[in-house]
Formats: C-alpha cells, structure tokens, sequence
C-alpha cells in the first residue's frame, strides 16, 4: 500500500501547486469567507484565504474535498484508484504512537480560555445561522465504560465565553455521552482541527461495534502509525500535527438551543443539544483554521468516499452482478445510483432492498445497467425516461426510520424509502444508438490534433 507524503496539512498544501489558490484580500469570518469557498468549489483548487479580518496571522483553508484529483494525491493514489485504495487502506489499521519532543500542535497553549471566539476564526456561514460553527472538528472521546477510543465528525455552535454547543446525533460518541451522563460525569473531549484529508476522511468510517479504533484507521490511510500527544487539561490523546486543538468536557445533564444551522440538506436544522465547556486551546503558532463548508462539493466527496464506497463493497459482499455506486451530489447521500451487470428483474429488486437496508441514511435508489454512466445526470435521467414504467418498476417502503436531519421527517421522525428499476428490458428495441466504431475513432484523433 503506498505512503503518502503528508505526515499533516502544511505538507499537502506545500505540495500543491496549481491546485492550490491563495486569496490575499481581507475576508470576514462572519459569511465572506464561506461564501467564497462555496462560490469557487467547482474550481477544483484548495482555497487558502491568508487575511481573516480580525485575526491577524491566521489563515482559513477551504475545499480541501471539493476535487477527487486532490483527495487522490492526499491517499498517495489517482483518481481511478481512489475507491479501491480507500478500501484497502483502511483496512490495514495501524496502532497509534507517541509524538517525542514538542508537538507541533502546543507550540501556543492557552489554559482556560475565556472566550473562544476572541482566538479563533470560526466562520459563520449562511444568512439564517443562529451564530458561528465549527464543521471539520473531529471529536475525541473514551467510553467511560468499556474505555474503547473513538472519533468522529461533530458540529459545534460557539455559545459564548468557553462553552460550545455540541451536536451528538450518532454513535458512538453520542452513546459515550450517554454513558457518561447516567454516571453524573463529564465526558473528557478533544477537537481536532486541521488535520490531512486521510486523518479525516478516518472520522467517518463507518464502524460496528468492535474492531480498530478510527485514529488507527487514520495510520492506514495515511500509510504510517498517527501521533498523538497526551492533553493539557483532559485524559485525551490527541494528534501532535493538528494545527488547532479545543479541550473540555461535555457537561453531564445540560442542554442548550444549537442553530439555526444550514445544514448538509440544503435547509437550516436546530436542536437542544449538549454542551462543551473548554478547558484549553492548543494551536501552532501560524495556524491555519479549516473549513468545511455544508452543502457542498466537499461534503459530497467525503461521502461519496467514506459511505458510497463502503456501501458498494457491502453490495459487492453479497451479490454479483454490482458494478459500480455513485451517491448523487447535493442529496446529503439520500440518493445513489447502482450499476449493474445481467441481473435478472427479480435480482434488481433483491439489490434494492439491500442498498436501502444497508444504509439509514438513502432513501432513494436508482438501479441502471453498467452501460449508462452512472455520473452523468442526463444518461441517468435518460435510462429513467426510457427503461421505467414507474406502476412496474417503483417498490415503496414505509414505516422506516428517518435520518434525524431530513427536513422532510422532522414532524414524526418516521420515513419510507423507494427503489427503482430502470435497467433494459431483453428486445432490439433496447439496443442504443451508437456511431461506428471507426467514425468515433477518427473524430478523436481529429479533436486531438486541433487540440495541439
């Protein structure tokens, strides 16, 4: 399995080049900045904003996601070979170790800091939000019972002063909370920001209920063991190249008002949810704060990566005849398309409800012969148009549980899921148009020169 190169964030963004674009006018934290990222996401480069207004010496890097061309440098692979390494990866888990010397990550150290805001540029991002939030922070916690170690994805509102609201919808973070509160106890934290794609792209593998603990995952992805260093204020270890590191506990028994919030649905979503206190604030003394802008391209390939391929090997793990899955940009992975090769009608319905079973979140899956290019929309729409008849090949399924920001479920918590066969029947009728061989070939060639 190859190495990568980039043992932290700088050293990716050192590596860069061209797919780097560096924005040197003075930008607000409070909407500009976001706006900007998502504005250029469809560039394809890192954006990395040098003048954050307010903080000087800071800088904000976003898309860091947005192009598979840069994930792909980041796991050390190519575009072709980005899924396929992402699975393998992972699955050479390697322990952790400890950082030796200064960690990068305290080189300043603020000890009960009275107001996070004041230190770090936490963006707010779309005109309805109730405040600022961090989006990329990767949660560190140990169950208070079993002592198992776990990190995930979490978004978390600034509340004022020292505390953060935290938004623990999955497990097992939100079960280590539990756990922790039933005992009367604060649940020890550490947020990790800025960290390499491969470290994050680990937060949101997902997981059941033994084997490595992700920050393992994280030395397979990257091709080398994870260091850590031990926390100021809280029994946490946590990763010594980071740029940024928030410490506290998650307070037992207390709730506050989190959002609105523009959410990964394209909608604003608020919640009662737990709190933070912070005990401490690490960081490098440059550091550069990420951004991880909701609702798009960067949300869609970190998904698209970690859950639409885990997917696709669980399929594969069960039937033949699956060629390929692509979870449709901006449905917040509720919508995927399936490729398939000589299935029977019976067998696409069997794939179908696999798909819609094996994952909570999708509520909408399209099933296409591998022909139709599954990542091009109008071939998609095409087969739909062409190859369905929706009173034969439509199965609905009720009474299922909805995901817990699906705007559309947000009354009763309850959902239904449907599938669609929309592969080619057996006639002639179903062949389609095509140019020869030999013409298309001419053509290109003819496109190559003029491209010269």
């Amino acid at each position: 399995m190859p190495t990568t190169a980039y043992t932290d964030l700088r050293s990716l963004l050192a590596d860069l080049g061209d797919d780097l674009l560096t924005v040197a006018a003075e930008l607000d934290p409070r909407h500009e900045i976001a706006a900007l990222l998502a504005a250029s996401q469809h560039d394809g480069r890192v954006v990395l904003c040098t003048h954050v207004k307010g903080y000087p010496g800071a800088r904000v890097v976003g898309n860091l996601m947005a192009s598979r061309r840069v994930l792909a440098r980041a796991l050390g692979t190519t575009e072709a070979g980005l899924a396929a390494t992402y699975m393998a990866s992972k699955e050479q888990s390697r322990p952790t170790v400890a950082y030796r010397g200064p960690a990068p990550v305290k080189e300043v150290v603020h000890r009960a800091p009275e107001e996070v805001a004041a230190l770090l540029p936490v963006l707010t991002h779309h005109a309805a939000d109730g405040g600022a939030f961090i989006t990329s922070g990767l949660v560190i916690a140990r169950d208070p019972d079993s002592g198992r170690r776990a990190m995930g994805i979490h978004r978390m509102m600034l509340q004022g002063g020292n505390r953060l609201g935290v938004f623990l919808a999955n497990p097992p973070l939100s079960l280590y909370h539990a756990n922790a509160e039933r005992r009367g106890e604060p649940l020890e934290v550490a947020v990790a920001l800025g960290v390499e794609p491969a470290t994050l792209l680990a937060a949101v593998v997902k997981l059941g209920a033994v084997g490595p603990d992700k920050l393992e995952i994280a030395g397979g992805l990257r091709g080398r063991p994870l260091e850590l260093v031990a926390g100021e204020t809280v029994d946490v270890e946590l990763p010594a190249h980071a740029e940024i590191v928030i410490e506290g506990r998650v307070l037992p028994g207390v709730r506050a008002d989190e959002g609105p919030f523009g959410e990964n649905t394209g909608y604003y979503f608020s919640n009662s949810s737990p709190v933070i206190e912070v005990s401490a604030i690490t960081h490098r003394r440059d550091f550069i704060y990420p951004a991880l802008c909701p609702w798009t391209l960067d949300v869609d390939n970190l998904l698209s990566l970690a859950a639409g391929t885990e997917l696709l090997w669980q399929l594969h793990g069960q039937m033949h005849g699956i060629v390929d899955l692509e979870l449709v940009t901006g449905t917040c992975g509720f919508t995927a398309v399936v490729a398939v090769r000589d299935l029977k009608p019976v067998e696409v319905r069997r794939v179908i409800m696999l798909a819609l079973s094996l994952d909570k979140r999708l509520k909408l899956v399209t099933v296409v012969d591998d022909e139709v290019d599954i990542r091009n929309q109008r071939e998609v729409a095409w087969a739909l148009a062409t190859r369905c008849q929706p009173d034969r090949d439509t199965v609905v399924y009720g009474g299922t549980e909805a995901y817990v920001i699906d705007p559309s479920a947000a009354a009763s918590g309850r959902g239904s899921k449907i599938g669609i066969d929309a592969t080619r029947g057996r006639g002639p009728e179903f062949d389609r148009i095509a140019f020869p061989t030999a013409a298309r070939e001419r053509a290109a060639a003819v496109l190559a020169g003029l491209a010269r």
